[in-house]
C-alpha cells in the first residue's frame, strides 16, 4: 500500500475516532446509567483495538485505560471525573495525530 493511501486510511480512522469521542462525551451526561456505561465501554474497546492497528498506540493505550476504569469503578465515587479525564485525553491525542498527519502531508 502506498503511503498516501495509508495516510488517507489513518485520516478516516481519526475522523471516526473523533466521532466516537464526541459520542462518549454525550454518554457522559448519563454515565451513572448502565446503558451509558455499556456504550462508553463498547466505544473505548473499539478505539483500543483499532487505534493500535493504525499505528496510534497512545489512542489505544488511552482507550484501554478508559475501558478499565469503566469496568472496575462501576458506581464508584468520582467515576464521572475519571471518565471525563480519559475522554479529554483521547480527544487531545486524536487532535494531535490529525495535526501531525496534516503536517506530514504538506
Amino acid at each position: 500500500m502506498v503511503d498516501h493511501e495509508l495516510d488517507e486510511l489513518k485520516r478516516e480512522f481519526l475522523d471516526e475516532a473523533r466521532g466516537k469521542v464526541d459520542e462518549m462525551q454525550t454518554a457522559l451526561e448519563s454515565v451513572r446509567t448502565r446503558e451509558a456505561q455499556d456504550r462508553l465501554t463498547y466505544l473505548a474497546h473499539q478505539l483500543k483495538g483499532s487505534g493500535g492497528s493504525y499505528g496510534f498506540q497512545r489512542i489505544s493505550t488511552d482507550a484501554a485505560a478508559l475501558e478499565k476504569v469503566l469496568e472496575t469503578n462501576e458506581g464508584a465515587e468520582g467515576l464521572e471525573e475519571k471518565v471525563q479525564q480519559h475522554v479529554l485525553n483521547l480527544r487531545a491525542e486524536i487532535d494531535r495525530c490529525k495535526r501531525e498527519l496534516a503536517l506530514a502531508a504538506s
